[in-house]
């Protein structure tokens, strides 16, 4: 890939995601107070949120208005059809309400994949959540950036953080310790950086001061001192044969139970070293809940494929199609192998 390829689309995309947690993290804020208008459920009766969707109508309206006249190709979780319904006024009205919009200036290009509030359960609750947001190329990763809004810069804070976030939602202060404590993480494919940087308020936007750093995956290959990063929802993951399988290979510290993509960016940033998820019989993952996680932890240093160790494929539409058992994202070689093969060990005894 050439050296310059693809920096001012990072640029924007960088930018436009900083916007969408700022727009977030107002609608958290006022959450515990809002109406019922605010949070309603999918048809598979997962929560969506008033964030979710004007997230995804601010960035979508920026990259279109960014584009001009060029063609926009934008995939993202949210289906019309829900704000469509008779009994979705008072949401829409909110949304629209809520939505802001800024001009960027820059382009975009090929396919953009949004999740506009990945793990929204997460959100409600004000525990951590994602703003995620790729650039797939010829069914490939190009580019990614994730927005944490409630992920601490220090690691051990992850534990208190839906402690703190209710404390302050009961305090009702905003303060600049608020701000600090999220976190925009972004890699380009082939340049082997990625980078990590406080989270901006918008009152600070048009400044935009350059505060990015390099991260980079943890160096440990030790089972035993490794951390597990752990899907906290039970729904859509089969946690009783992660747990023995992370047993099997030595596993022996507590898992971090993290809400979202935000799994990524701690393995990422050097925080964790291991995701796991094998998805129940009859789930099928989808592209949004994984691409820019993928290509940030590829570009720190990691490595993420499907169980049978074969890299994931972005290519096939919106979901990840031919995916072989589950998705293992490690810090490093060393660990990846020693999980894949004992998975290979362990599938046929699983109820999966």
């Amino acid at each position: 890939m050439e050296k310059d390829k693809y920096s001012k689309e990072l640029e924007v995309a960088v930018r436009v995601v900083h916007l969408a947690c700022a727009l977030c993290i107002r609608v958290q804020e006022g959450l515990v107070s809002a109406s019922g208008d605010h949070v309603k459920s999918k048809d598979d009766d997962s929560p969506v949120t008033v964030a979710d969707w004007s997230v995804q109508a601010t960035v979508s309206w920026l990259l279109s208005d960014i584009f001009g006249s060029q063609n926009v190709s934008i995939v993202a979780e949210e289906d019309t059809h829900a704000i469509s319904k008779a009994d979705s006024e008072g949401f829409l009205a909110a949304v629209v309400n809520t939505a802001s919009v800024t001009q960027l200036g820059a382009p975009l290009e090929d396919i953009g994949y949004l999740d506009p509030v990945d793990g929204t359960l997460g959100f409600v609750r004000g525990d951590q959540y994602a703003v995620a947001l790729a650039l797939i190329e010829d069914g490939q990763v190009v580019l990614g950036v994730l927005g944490c809004p409630n992920y601490p810069m220090k690691r051990e804070w992850l534990n208190y953080q839906h402690q703190y976030s209710q404390t302050m939602s009961a305090l009702s202060l905003r303060s600049t310790d608020v701000w600090e404590k999220g976190c925009v993480l972004y890699a380009r494919r082939g340049s082997g950086k990625a980078w990590v940087q406080p989270l901006i308020c918008e009152d600070k936007m048009l400044e935009w001061p350059n505060y990015a750093r390099l991260i980079q995956v943890s160096s440990i290959d030790d089972p035993a001192l490794a951390t597990l990063c752990e899907p906290v929802e039970k729904a859509n993951s089969n946690h009783s044969f992660t747990a023995g399988l992370a047993h099997s290979v030595g596993l022996r510290k507590k898992p971090l139970h993290v809400y979202s993509m935000v799994k990524y960016a701690a393995i990422a940033r050097g925080d964790a070293e291991i995701f796991m998820k094998f998805a129940k019989s009859g789930y099928k993952e989808k592209i949004w809940d994984h691409a820019a996680g993928v290509v940030i932890i590829e570009e720190a240093g990691g490595v993420v494929t499907d169980a049978g160790g074969c890299p994931l494929d972005f290519s096939r539409g919106v979901y990840l199609e031919g995916l072989d058992r589950g998705i293992i994202a490690c810090s490093g070689v060393t660990l990846h192998e020693k999980i894949v093969g004992a998975v290979y060990a362990s599938w046929d005894s699983s109820n999966l």
